[in-house]
């Protein structure tokens, strides 16, 4: 509710205007009064009124020295001047004051409500603006760190635009301009247990490498990032004093991989293969170096440590292996990007502008054609997974299989890669019926039974086992709205039944159908209903 303070040397009108002020109409209750301004001070310090109704001639203190000392010391509610004199000095005085309305002794009980509820629709406004900010904030807040998880992964793959790099480069990561930068790429190899974990399980264990490679990593160097590429493949950056040898780093790298390649087989069974790409002085070189570190796994040299699939990116390989494109780190990136914001039309682009340039490249096998397209399938169905839509509830893994194996060119493979994209986005399951209808059932049931609680989409996520981002898509695509505006109509309904009934102050109603707020509940109320809620419980 609203307070407003009365500050004015007569007691005789200090009860006159609280007698007059229609407090339950304008959703408002008295704060306390006062006989003059040093006690009026006092009152608004305790008591913190949204309002204050003041006198200017008061003895001790006048109103005038009273609201320049409180606007001094930072008070931003409404102040609206209630003399028996007309003195322009004053009034321009007040204005410089900035308050609200300047109002001759007697004042009419319209006057004064009308007086009232503007300045109070001035506040709520004011607190609707303050609550939007606050949510932005809060917002950037939340996002924040997926945002320069991001940035990590762009610097991987070379995909920062570099013409911002010297200006927009997160706090966290200023440090990075004054080290050089050598990426350490890993491959999970797709061995016959690999092949046949479920999407969760592969999540899970991507999951449980992640944790492995990022406690030895720390061990090892002091400064470093990991980052997830796709589905099977992950990088740490590694950043390094300039002044230190070549040598001496390569050493250290490479011991460093050795204790991943074995750890990650002793406790997972699994096999990394490991590429280190070329140390570099610039963030912009960073992607080049993650490039480098999985040609030379895909190139297969003589591994730098006997025993181990790791490897060691040298000038004299940029020559070699001209046969055997480069899987682009960058592509991947960018691929997996546009599904997981459904931007199908991009991600037939991606594709189809990739292999259009492998066509016409010599070279190009069969199997490499299968093995591009298994990785490629992966991605997306790992994309997928991720806005909660499962590959494997459509297409069968034998189907998928037989389907790769017959592909021979690009061409094919684009071909191929378009239609399964095109089924995934028209499917049943993208449109959201079957579970997906249930799903959405279940969370308007579970919204009409407890709209008086803090209910969230997060929350609701949790509870249907589907991701928030692909749960707020589908929500809308099934009930036409989203899932604030639909719960907000709900509790606005819903306080309209309670308000008609009588029985309830609008603050009650406000508290009874989730809304802690009463200001920003009106606001909701009147914007939905186009009344406010006075109106109703006259």
């Amino acid at each position: 509710m609203w307070k407003i303070g009365i500050i004015d040397d007569d007691r005789a009108v200090l009860q006159g205007i609280r007698r007059a002020i229609p407090w339950d109409e304008l959703n408002a209750e008295w704060a306390g009064e006062a006989l003059n301004g040093e006690e009026g001070l006092e009152m608004i310090r305790s008591a913190s009124p949204d309002i204050v109704i003041t006198d200017l001639y008061m003895p001790v203190m006048n109103g005038l020295d009273m609201i320049e000392q409180l606007r001094q010391t930072g008070y931003a509610g409404k102040v609206i001047i209630l003399s028996g004199y007309s003195d322009f000095e004053y009034a321009r005085q007040a204005l410089r004051l900035n308050v609200s309305d300047y109002l001759s002794k007697p004042v009419s009980v319209p006057t004064l409500k009308s007086v009232l509820g503007q300045a109070i629709a001035d506040l709520e406004k004011q607190e609707e603006k303050r609550m939007k900010q606050d949510e932005l904030l809060q917002k950037l807040r939340l996002y924040e760190p997926f945002v320069e998880k991001e940035w990590v992964k762009s610097a991987a793959a070379g995909t920062l635009q570099n013409s911002r790099l010297d200006t927009e480069i997160p706090t966290p990561y200023r440090h990075w301009a004054d080290c050089d930068h050598t990426v350490l790429g890993i491959e999970l190899v797709r061995d016959q247990r690999a092949t046949k974990l479920s999407l969760p399980d592969w999540s899970l264990l991507r999951f449980a490498i992640s944790n492995i490679i990022c406690e030895l990593t720390q061990e090892a160097f002091a400064s470093f990032e990991y980052t997830d590429l796709h589905t099977n493949r992950s990088v740490v950056i590694i950043h390094s004093d300039r002044t230190e040898p070549d040598g001496q780093l390569r050493q250290r790298l490479e011991q460093l991989g050795v204790r991943l390649i074995d750890c990650v087989q002793s406790y997972l069974k699994l096999k990394l293969r490991i590429g280190i790409g070329e140390r570099k002085s610039s963030i912009r070189e960073i992607g080049n170096s993650t490039e480098e570190a999985f040609r030379v796994i895909d190139l297969n040299p003589q591994p730098a440590v006997s025993g181990y699939d790791l490897y060691v990116f040298a000038q004299e390989l940029h020559s070699e292996g001209t046969g055997t494109p480069i899987r682009p780190v960058k592509l991947y990136l960018e691929l997996a990007g546009a599904i997981r914001t459904s931007q199908e039309n991009q991600a037939r682009k991606i594709i189809l502008d990739y292999m259009t340039r492998l066509e016409k490249e010599e070279g190009i096998t069969k199997s490499y054609v299968g093995m591009l397209a298994g990785e490629l399938w992966g991605i997306i169905a790992f994309a997928f997974y991720e806005m909660g839509t499962v590959l494997d509830d459509i297409f069968s893994n034998d189907s998928i299989t037989r389907e790769i194996a017959d592909l021979k060119r690009p061409s094919e493979l684009a071909e191929w890669l378009s239609a399964k994209i095109g089924i995934v986005f028209s499917s049943r399951e993208w449109g959201g019926n079957g579970k997906h209808r249930q799903a959405v059932d279940f969370m308007m049931e579970y919204i009409h039974e407890h709209y008086a609680e803090d209910i969230t989409l997060a929350g609701l996520a949790d509870k249907v086992y589907i991701s928030r981002n692909y749960l707020s898509m589908i929500f809308k695509n099934i009930t036409g709205e989203t899932f604030n505006n639909y719960l907000t109509r709900v509790r606005i309904e819903k306080a309209r039944e309670l308000l008609m009934e009588k029985k309830a102050l609008v603050y009650e109603v406000a508290e009874m159908v989730g809304y802690k707020n009463v200001p920003y509940f009106s606001t909701v109320f009147k914007k939905i209903t186009g009344m406010n809620p006075t109106e109703i419980v006259k």
